[in-house]
Formats: C-alpha cells, structure tokens, sequence
C-alpha cells in the first residue's frame, strides 16, 4: 500500500498545534509501519525543513515542490490542478489538514478535522486569513473524501451535523500528547523558578495570543483574585506567540493595576513550556472553542491542575479531571482558581485525576487507529 501524505503544513514557519499532530502522528506510523511505503508531499517557496530523520526510513520518498503557496491554491480552486495522480499514481491520499489538495478520480481519500471554527466562527479570524478558508472549499472537500477522522467526539458530531455526512462517513481518532511533557525532578523546577525570576506561584496561560482563546477573561480573573490580599504575592504568566488582535490582550494587561506582575512570555521552547507548565500553580485555558486542546493535557501530563472552558471539546477531554467553567463567567472562573489556590486537598486531588486523564491519549494509539483506517479503506 502507498500512502499520499499530505504534509505541507508541517514545512510551514508558523508553528501550531497542526504541525505538532503531523509530525507526532507520522513519528509514530512510521515506527508502527514498515510495510507500507509513505510518500510525504510539502510544498512552498519559504517554509522550514523537512525532518531528516523521516527521510532515512526505507519506506519513505520525500516528494518536495518549490511552488509558492498562494499560486499552488489558486491553481488548484481555478483549475484543479495539480492533481495527486502527477506525484503518486494508485495512492491513499491522506489530508492530515484541510489544504485545498485535488485527488485524482477514483482516489480514495482521508481528511482530519480539528475543529470547524473557521465555519462557525469566522469573524474571529483576520480576513486574510478568512480568505484562505474560503479557498480552501473545506465543504466540498469533506463531502468528496472517502472517510473523515475527527479528533474529539464533539467534532465528529460537528462535522455530521454542519455537513450533512452519514455516521459512517466519519469517524473518532483522539490525538495524542507529546511524550516530552513529564513530571520533573522538585529540584530542577526550582532551578528553574529562580533563573527565571518566577519564586513567586503564578498562574498560567499557553497559547496564540488571539481573540478565540479567550485571554482578556484570564486576566480580568487575575485581577479579581489580585484585590484578595491573600494573592497578592500572586503572577500570571502568559505564554505564546502573538497573534490577530493581540495588542487588544495587551492593552487589558497595561490597563491593570497588576501589569507588573502579568508576565508575557513570549513563544516557548519545549524545554521551557515544560518547565512552565511543572511550575505554575494551575493552568487555565478558558478557550472559546477547540476541536482537542493539547495545552490542557500537556499540563496534566506534567502535574498542573487545570481550569478549561465548559464548551465544545472540553467537557469530553477534560471532563471531571479538570474544572469547567462558563468562558463569559469572570465570577466561575474567580470561584475556580480560588478553590485550587486556597485548599491544597482540592489541588493534590486535580492533580492527580489530570494526570490520570492524560493517560487516555498516545500517539501510538492514534497511529495504530490511522493505520487502521488506511487498511480498511484500501481493502
């Protein structure tokens, strides 16, 4: 069996949760799967490289085009070429995303959804960035592929639901979680806690600074618990890379009467989010919408008790290992913090369902269910 891999998000400079799933999930089918031969497809005039290491296993051809993307998506929504069949003849194709990609007739296809926020929450996009959704024809492209994974149970519902796709046309594969996030050594946090100035406890955030992920109730929280003088020792740190509208989030930050002690940490190494996420107090992500959520399960993989939002993949994800709250509930998410900050017992009993929790996901597993659904599907 061939497999069409489509991998060009992964060469692309912006990291995001999408290049962290494609190159977990092929790290991991290409350990799992020998027999079959993977053919990775990237593409785009300024991208990062393709890893080396996936390139020295025998079943792998890297398949490399140097076109810039903007022309290789208005050629393929114009005039619908390029066509899969001019790289890999007689291939599986699977969409690990939904990049506008036009499979040969007769082709068999697999597509991965993550979530469907650019359809039902455009306006929480920049309008170049709703352009290239537009472009992309995701509709048309989950209607023609021959199975759909969704990542969460909610998003297969989703999905079902907003594309009008039969049951069987889509199925539930849960992603994994880096196996780089652990518990470390009490030492080396501290270590680390006082290189980087962070001896005070402190809250934690971990994501793209935009709109959806919700970051100005995280900090109108903090601020309600800083008017405690129990917390007033207390910090919040504030970790990723920016993005649209993130001087808004700045702003709420500078109105504060705590802006010394909100800390933007910028974009993170591994090395450094894992040492963030063993040192915080509790990690809170009041997100608006995800299809998964990788933050939540990195922190109770490494030890953080957690506070999530109430809505779409949360519920399911998290459940009873972490606290639900109403994302437009300032007062929810104060009650929240305040119980894990204010009773150790509460915390210790967090901690350790989360880390329980965190324990449903791995990529082996993911693989060995992709890898499943190439054979049925080949059969």
């Amino acid at each position: 069996m061939k497999i069409f891999f489509d991998a060009r998000a992964l060469t692309n400079k912006r990291t995001s949760g999408i290049d962290e799933y494609i190159r977990l999930l092929a790290e991991e089918l290409l350990i799992i799967d020998t027999e079959n031969e993977y053919i990775f497809f990237t593409n785009g005039f300024k991208r990062s490289a393709f890893p080396e290491h996936f390139k020295q296993r025998e079943n792998v051809r890297h398949v490399s085009w140097r076109i810039p993307n903007k022309c290789f998506d208005f050629f393929s929504m114009l005039f619908h070429e390029p066509k899969t069949k001019r790289i890999c003849p007689s291939c599986i194709v699977f969409s690990p995303h939904f990049n506008l990609l036009n499979v040969s007739k007769g082709t068999k296809r697999i597509m991965v959804f993550h979530d469907l926020s650019p359809i039902h929450f455009p306006e929480l996009y920049p309008l170049r960035k709703q352009f290239w959704h537009w472009q992309q024809r995701i509709r048309k492209q989950a209607k023609e592929a021959g199975q759909c994974i969704a990542v969460s149970t909610f998003t297969a519902q989703d999905i079902k639901r907003t594309f009008l796709l039969p049951d069987h046309a889509v199925k539930t594969i849960y992603s994994g979680i880096n196996p780089y996030y652990i518990k470390l050594p009490k030492e080396d946090v501290s270590i680390f806690r006082k290189d980087h100035n962070l001896q005070n406890p402190f809250l934690l955030f971990v994501g793209v600074l935009e709109p959806r992920k919700n970051i100005g109730s995280v900090i109108a929280s903090f601020n309600a618990l800083k008017e405690r003088a129990m917390f007033s020792d207390l910090k919040l740190v504030i970790a990723g890379k920016n993005g649209w509208l993130c001087d808004t989030i700045f702003k709420e930050a500078n109105h504060s009467r705590w802006k010394d002690d909100i800390i933007f940490w910028g974009e993170t190494s591994f090395e450094t989010l894992r040492f963030l996420y063993n040192a915080c107090e509790v990690f809170v992500y009041p997100s608006f919408f995800e299809g998964f959520g990788f933050p939540p399960l990195e922190a109770q993989r490494s030890g953080a008790p957690v506070i999530v939002s109430n809505r779409s993949s949360f519920p399911e994800i998290v459940g009873e290992s972490g606290i639900l709250v109403d994302p437009w509930s300032i007062d929810e998410q104060v009650s929240a913090l305040d119980l894990l900050l204010s009773h150790q017992s509460i915390r210790e009993e967090y901690i350790k369902r989360g880390y329980e929790n965190a324990k449903r996901f791995s990529w082996t597993k993911t693989a060995k269910e992709v890898l499943d659904t190439f054979k049925s599907l080949d059969a």
